[in-house]
């Protein structure tokens, strides 16, 4: 395992995203088990696109027009939705225990959709894995299976960091009705402008 694939990777999962913005929402609003079941979801989204990297599906998206913009008019969809769903959300924000208000799978079912209806991920994948598998190495599925895994695992970790930090301060936060207002806000636009950014991608 190279060093630069180690330090790329913590780079790309450290960047701010969808992924990272909803863990945060998760656990602001419902603590700290919410913020880990909410990156395990988006950990276990990021498997579709290793699937089809490794397979050769990205370059089907890649080459083909419409399967392409179909999958990111539905991400940009749900992105919307989720910035809608955060300002509606107010009953799960003002609570003060440490719960998960909705059931741990659709938490982990909204944070595969966040990832899998990106498919900027897919052609990611495609284009990021054969980078660090030599030329005509033997068993390199294998080798893209296991930089694949390294990936998830970065990504589970840090944004449960994220997600664990973001509940830490929960109780302070959650005191002040204003100051969550104005954060389901921040949210919500955030969703907004990331689903605007998808919606141009080329």
């Amino acid at each position: 395992m190279s060093i630069a694939f180690l330090v790329t990777t913590l780079v790309i999962v450290a960047t701010p995203g969808t992924g990272v913005i909803y863990t945060l929402v998760a656990g602001l609003s419902r603590g700290r088990v919410a913020s880990i079941v909410a990156a395990l979801g988006c950990t276990l989204g990021i498997v579709p696109h290793m699937v089809a990297a490794i397979t050769g599906v990205a370059a089907l998206l890649h080459t083909s027009t419409l399967a392409f913009q179909l999958l990111k008019y539905l991400g940009v969809t749900y992105l919307l939705y989720m910035a809608w769903a955060t300002l509606k959300d107010k009953d799960a924000i003002a609570t003060e225990q440490e719960t998960i208000s909705r059931p741990a799978r659709q938490v982990i079912f909204s944070g595969i959709l966040i990832n899998i209806l990106n498919p900027k991920l897919t052609i990611f994948f495609f284009a990021f894995l054969p980078q660090f598998v030599r030329p005509g190495e033997p068993n390199s599925v294998l080798r893209m299976l296991e930089l694949s895994a390294v990936f998830m695992l970065f990504t589970f970790i840090v944004f449960a960091i994220y997600g664990i930090l973001a509940a830490s301060v929960r109780n302070h936060v959650t005191s002040r009705p204003k100051v969550m207002a104005w954060m389901r806000r921040v949210f919500a636009v955030s969703f907004v402008a990331l689903g605007a950014k998808l919606a141009f991608a080329v």
